[in-house]
C-alpha cells in the first residue's frame, strides 16, 4: 500500500532535561529525529514530512537535508495544529491515501510496525499501535485508593495510520475546546472505525532524561548492516585512455562498453544495489536504451548512493579490486579513492581500491579485457 508519513518533531520536550529538544539530541550518533525518518523511508513511504519548530529548522535542515523525499513544515504551539500542519502539507493526494502519523520521540520503529498499520488499515479508516496493560492502575480518590479494572485498557502508541480524507474531516469537525491526546480520538470522535494492531515495547517515547539512558544501550542492536558484491568485466578494444574507478587513465587502448564502461563503478554500483537487494545496474540503466551510450559511469554510482540514503541507510565502506595486467593501478589509486568518497559522499578513509594480475592466466592474463570485483557493506534501520 503507497503511503505518507507525516513525523511530528515541533515539540519543546522541557520533561527530558535542559539543552536542546529532544527530537534534536544524538541519540546512538544521529539525532533522534532522523531514526524515525530513515525507518520511514525504508519501509517505503512515497513521502516524509516533518513537522518543525521555527526556531529549529537549520537543526532539522542539518539532520534530515541529505534524505530525499522529506519535507519541512512550520510546526504549531499544539501537538493538534502541528498535524494539521503536515496534513496541509499533503494537499493533492487522494482520500483514500494512507498516511501515518508518528511522534520523532519515539526512534526505534521498524519496517514491521509500519506493515502491521498499513494490513490493519486495508478494513477500517484508521489503525493504532497498542499494547496491553502489564501494571496494576490506581487511582486516587478522597479519603480512598481505587484499582481500576484494565482488560479493556490499552496503551496507545504512534505511528497512527489513517486515510487522508477522513482525517482532514475530522480535524474540520473537531471542537478545539477540548485538545485531543492523539489522532485517533479526533477520528473516532468524527465516527471513524479505528482498530487496534499489536505494538511493541521497544517502541517507547523519549520523554524523561532516564529514558536517553536506557534508549543509549538499544540503540547499537537498532540498525542491522548488509554487504552486497559487485563483478564486472568489459573487453579492450581501440582507444587512448580508460576510465576505472571514475578517473580517466591514458593508455594504448580503451575498455569497449555501451556506457564508458568504467569496471570499477558498474562493479561497486551493482554491490551497492546488492545490499538493497535493489537488483543490477542493468535493470537500473538498460544497455538497451541509448541514453546511457557513452554515458559517465559516475552518474550510476551516485543513483546507487541516493538509494541507500533514501531508504535511511549509511555507506560504511567499499572495497573495489581491479584485475588487470595494464595499465598500472598504484600510481592512480589515491586519485580513485579521492574520486569514489567524492561521488558516494563519505570519507577517503572509507574507500579502498586494490589491484591485482593473474599472472598471465585467463582473459585478462592474455590482456583480452579488464575485470574489477567490489564489496559494499551498509548499515540500515531493521
Amino acid at each position: 500500500m503507497s503511503f505518507s508519513a507525516i513525523v511530528v518533531a515541533a515539540g519543546s520536550g522541557v520533561r527530558a532535561g535542559a539543552g536542546r529538544p529532544k527530537t534534536w539530541r544524538d541519540l546512538g550518533g544521529r539525532p533522534v529525529a532522523r531514526w524515525s525518518v530513515e525507518a520511514l523511508l525504508a519501509a517505503g513511504a512515497c513521502r516524509v514530512v516533518v513537522v518543525v519548530a521555527a526556531d529549529m529548522r537549520p537543526d532539522a535542515k542539518a539532520a534530515l537535508g541529505d534524505l530525499q523525499g522529506v519535507e519541512l513544515v512550520q510546526g504549531a504551539e499544539t501537538r493538534a495544529a502541528s498535524v494539521q500542519a503536515g496534513i496541509a502539507a499533503l494537499k493533492g493526494q487522494p482520500g483514500d491515501h494512507a498516511v501515518l502519523i508518528h511522534d520523532a520521540a519515539r526512534p526505534f520503529l521498524t519496517r514491521e510496525h509500519v506493515q502491521r498499520l498499513l494490513q490493519a488499515l486495508e478494513a477500517a479508516d484508521g489503525s493504532v499501535l497498542a499494547l496491553p496493560l502489564a501494571d496494576t492502575l490506581k487511582r486516587e480518590e478522597p479519603g480512598h485508593l481505587a484499582t481500576p479494572n484494565r482488560n479493556d485498557l490499552w496503551r496507545a502508541q504512534t505511528p497512527q495510520g489513517f486515510r487522508l480524507g477522513i482525517l482532514q474531516q475530522a480535524y474540520a469537525a473537531w471542537d478545539f475546546a477540548q485538545e485531543p491526546t492523539d489522532d485517533a480520538q479526533v477520528v473516532t470522535g468524527f465516527g471513524g472505525r479505528v482498530v487496534l494492531t499489536p505494538g511493541d515495547p521497544m517502541l517507547f517515547k523519549l520523554t524523561y532524561p532516564e529514558d536517553f539512558v536506557m534508549a543509549e544501550r538499544l540503540a547499537a542492536g537498532a540498525r542491522v548492516s548488509r554487504t552486497g558484491m559487485g563483478f564486472d568485466a568489459h573487453q579492450w578494444g581501440p582507444g587512448d585512455a580508460v576510465w576505472l574507478c571514475g578517473v580517466r587513465i591514458d593508455h594504448d587502448q580503451s575498455l569497449v562498453g555501451h556506457s564508458d564502461a568504467d569496471a570499477g563503478l558498474h562493479a561497486l554500483t551493482d554491490a551497492l544495489l546488492g545490499a538493497l537487494g535493489a537488483g543490477d545496474i542493468g535493470e537500473h540503466f538498460p544497455p538497451t536504451d541509448p541514453q546511457w551510450r557513452g554515458a559517465a559511469s559516475d552518474q550510476f554510482l551516485a543513483h546507487a548512493a541516493n538509494l541507500v540514503r533514501a531508504r535511511g541507510g549509511d555507506i560504511v565502506n567499499v572495497d573495489v579490486t581491479l584485475i588487470c595486467e595494464r595499465p598500472k593501478i598504484r600510481p592512480h589509486r589515491e586519485a580513485m579513492q579521492r574520486r569514489l568518497a567524492e561521488i558516494l559522499g563519505v570519507a577517503d578513509d572509507q574507500i579502498s581500491v586494490k589491484a591485482t594480475t593473474t599472472e598471465g592466466m585467463g582473459f585478462t592474463g592474455r590482456q583480452e579485457g579488464l575485470a574489477a570485483q567490489a564489496i559494499a557493506t551498509i548499515e540500515m534501520p531493521r
